[in-house]
C-alpha cells in the first residue's frame, strides 16, 4: 500500500536566525549563471566532464591527505585530516541527482568536513543513472560501509553523510540496514536532501522561482534512478518508510530551494516516529549551499555546525 506523506507549512522553530553576508548576495547573482552554463543542451557524458573540471575551482583545505582506494571494484578516495581521532569515519555519498557527480567533484567539500569532524572520510564512485537504476547507488552505499567496517571501523564510530541525492542514499542505507537487523552508524547528517522521489512537495512549486541552482527542470534524474521501481515505496523515497529506530539525524535545507519540503516532512515523521532528528533550515540559502565554502561564509558555518553535531554525538 503507497504510504502518503503529509504537506504542512514550514515551522517556524526550524529556522536559524543569522544575518545574511554579503557573499550570500554576490552568490544569488553569480549561481544562475553558472547553473545555466552547467545546464547548457550537452550530453550527459559532457556535463558529467564539466561539473568535474568546474569542481577543481572548489580549492582543497591544507592540513588533509588523500589517497585512492578501490572498494571491491569501485573507486573511492580516503581523505585523512591533521586532527583525525583513531577510528572515527565519515562515509559521504556525494550529490549530482542520481546522474552525475563523482568523488572529484564533492573532495573539497568532504575535505572540509574531516577537518570540522576530526574523521577520516570515504567518498566513492558508486553507480549513476541512467546506466544504473535503483537499487545500484544504495547497494554501493552499503558495500562502501561494509567496507569501512571491514577496515576495523566499528559502527558507533562511523557518520554516514550525504547530499542532495547522495543524501537519499544515506537514509535508504539506515532503513536497509535496520530491517536486516546489522549494526547502525553512530548518526547521520543529510545536506538538502532529496526524500520523496515522486516530487510532490509543496516548495518544488512555492519555490520554483526563488530557488537559484536547482530547478524542478534539473530533477531529470530521478525517473533514470527509479527505473522501474515505484517512487511511492519506502525503498526507493525514504519519506514513505517506517522511520523507527534509525540514529541520531541531523538535516540542513536552505530556505529557498525546491527540496526544502522533502527535509521538512522527512524531519517531521521521523520526531513522531521517536528518532532523534534535527532539522535546520537556513534562511536565504539554496540548495547544497555547503559545497560553496570557503568563499561563502553561511556554508563555512555549516560545516562547523556539522562538526558541532559530530562531536556531541561522539561524546569526545
Amino acid at each position: 500500500m503507497e504510504r502518503q506523506a503529509e504537506t504542512k507549512p514550514l515551522d517556524e522553530h526550524y529556522l536559524i536566525a543569522r544575518k545574511l553576508s554579503w557573499q550570500q548576495q554576490l552568490f544569488r547573482r553569480v549561481i544562475p549563471w553558472l547553473r545555466d552554463y552547467a545546464n547548457r543542451d550537452q550530453t550527459l557524458a559532457a556535463e558529467r566532464a564539466e561539473m568535474d573540471r568546474l569542481s577543481r575551482f572548489m580549492l582543497m583545505p591544507r592540513g588533509v591527505t588523500t589517497q585512492t582506494v578501490m572498494v571491491g571494484d569501485m573507486p573511492a578516495t580516503w581523505i585523512t585530516p591533521a586532527n583525525a581521532v583513531p577510528g572515527r569515519a565519515l562515509l559521504h555519498a556525494h550529490g549530482g541527482g542520481f546522474i552525475t557527480g563523482s568523488r572529484q567533484t564533492h573532495r573539497a567539500l568532504v575535505a572540509r568536513l574531516t577537518l570540522a569532524c576530526r574523521a577520516r572520510a570515504l567518498v566513492y564512485d558508486y553507480r549513476l543513472a541512467p546506466e544504473h537504476a535503483h537499487p545500484a547507488a544504495l547497494d554501493d552505499t552499503l558495500a562502501a560501509y561494509s567496507w569501512l567496517r571491514g577496515a576495523g571501523f566499528a559502527p558507533a564510530q562511523i557518520i554516514l553523510c550525504g547530499d542532495s541525492a547522495g543524501g537519499a542514499l544515506v537514509l535508504l542505507a539506515l532503513l536497509k540496514l535496520r530491517d536486516a537487523g546489522d549494526p547502525l552508524p553512530s548518526s547521520a547528517v543529510c545536506l538538502s536532501p532529496v526524500t520523496d522521489l515522486t516530487g510532490s512537495g509543496e516548495t518544488m512549486i512555492s519555490n520554483a522561482e526563488r530557488a537559484i541552482l536547482l530547478k524542478p527542470e534539473h530533477l531529470t534524474g530521478m525517473p533514470h534512478y527509479v527505473g522501474a521501481q515505484d517512487a511511492s515505496s519506502g525503498q526507493v523515497s525514504p519519506l514513505f518508510a517506517d522511520l523507527h529506530d534509525l540514529p541520531p539525524l541531523l538535516i540542513l535545507a536552505g530556505s529557498i530551494e525546491i527540496l526544502l519540503s522533502d527535509a521538512t516532512r522527512f524531519a517531521d515523521k521521523a520526531l513522531a516516529a521517536g528518532v532523534d532528528a534535527t532539522l535546520e533550515v537556513w534562511p536565504g540559502m539554496w540548495h547544497d549551499w555547503p559545497v560553496f565554502a570557503p568563499f561563502l561564509p553561511e556554508a563555512q558555518d555549516a560545516i562547523r555546525r556539522i562538526g558541532a553535531f559530530v562531536e556531541a554525538v561522539q561524546g569526545y
